[in-house]
């Protein structure tokens, strides 16, 4: 019996649902060898809702997997291809015989004490990972990151809320052989060597970094002593044109997240977006409450930047397959090209076993830390 890792992925844009099943299924068996598969991950456009409960059974019948989680999204990811506003089916293999993987459902369930997350399996205490897929219309991921923080400090959670659906109950969500259209769905994965992760927030930092001198609530109204509006003003008179640009179009904040390092660079910081200024007091609110004596550094986004953060937290990495979350307002409506996230990722470490999907918030740790993100390429990278 093979004992290595191996991993395999496939995709297919078919718009017959079988046709799509075939190709992909095919080429998977091709490259597992008839290994049957410890994990399969799989991803499914809008297009084949109506066919999700025959794709469904036609996988668990034909790779027979141990552990299976998917979702429905707007975008299919699979190899160099994201598959968008079109018919998609991505799936990932991993034969994994050093893991455990065990799977879980998810809810929020209201109490005495208020809104609680349920289902939190046992074996959660001894995993690594937690590969996390979520309905984002009756899952509070964010509550649920909480949740683990307290429960699992050393659990790093990657994924994504599914994508496809509009609406309360459009979504679907697959737990081994069932079928869910909301709540969330997991696999903790313990034993062997950790998986790694990398979130690309796809953000270039401005000026230079402040302390946080005075907050309140989601309102940071000074930086370094002098009011945050003041001190954007700066930034912005400084930089170069093309950044006054990006910064009219959008302002985002960079806060530290771990201050015990001494040098922050990539990755350290939590993008969020500043969402208000007030021009009385020169406070701007960012929609997160931010502690005094917190580091913070503006940030800007545009394509360029967002391509070159993911290959510089790349490099020097190395993986045997990988799964992709990105946020559903990447791909060609932001670079103006199809498929840049997919194949920036295949340049830096592979080529590779890769799928994924475009996601409505994307999950991952930054700095140790689990957050929902906006805007970001999050990865779990499988060693080999």
């Amino acid at each position: 019996m093979n004992q290595e890792r191996t991993f395999a992925s496939s995709c297919s844009s078919h718009p017959l649902a079988t046709q799509a099943v075939g190709e992909a299924v095919g080429a998977l068996i091709e490259t597992l060898n008839g290994e049957r598969p410890d994990l399969v991950v799989w991803f499914a456009t809008a297009h084949h809702i109506g066919a999700f409960e025959d794709i469904h059974s036609a996988l668990q019948s034909l790779l027979n997997a141990r552990a299976v989680v998917a979702a429905t999204s707007v975008s299919a990811i699979g190899g160099e291809t994201e598959i968008e506003d079109a018919p998609g089916l991505s799936i990932f293999a991993a034969v994994l015989p050093d893991n455990d993987l065990d799977v879980m459902r998810l809810e929020a369930v209201q109490t005495l004490d208020g809104l609680e997350v349920a289902g939190w399996a046992d074996a959660t205490d001894a995993a690594h990972t937690l590969l996390l897929l979520a309905d984002p219309f009756s899952f509070p991921v964010d509550l649920a990151l909480r949740s683990a923080e307290e429960r699992y400090p050393q659990l790093l959670i990657v994924g994504g809320n599914a994508s496809a659906g509009s609406r309360p109950g459009l979504n679907r969500l697959v737990l081994n052989n069932e079928i869910f259209t909301s709540g969330a769905v997991g696999i903790a994965i313990s034993g062997g060597e950790s998986i790694r992760t990398v979130v690309s927030q796809g953000c270039r930092p401005l000026g230079v970094p402040f302390t946080v001198t005075a907050s309140e609530g989601q309102f940071i109204e000074s930086l370094g002593g002098k009011t945050a509006l003041d001190r954007l003003r700066d930034v912005a008179s400084e930089a170069e044109e093309t950044d006054r640009e990006l910064l009219r179009g959008g302002v985002h904040l960079g806060v530290a997240v771990n201050e015990s390092d001494d040098i922050l660079g990539r990755g350290d910081f939590l993008i969020r977006s500043v969402i208000g200024g007030d021009r009385v007091t020169g406070a701007i609110a960012i929609g997160a409450h931010v502690e005094v004596g917190t580091t913070a550094q503006f940030q800007v986004r545009d394509a360029a930047s967002a391509l070159e953060d993911l290959g510089v937290l790349l490099d020097g990495e190395e993986a045997g397959g990988v799964l992709m979350f990105t946020c559903n307002g990447r791909g060609s409506r932001f670079f103006s090209k199809p498929n840049q996230d997919a194949e920036a990722v295949q340049t830096a470490i592979g080529p590779l076993p890769l799928a994924g999907m475009a996601c409505a918030g994307e999950i991952g740790p930054i700095a140790g830390q689990n957050h929902l993100h906006g805007f970001t390429a999050s990865l779990a990278l499988f060693p080999r």
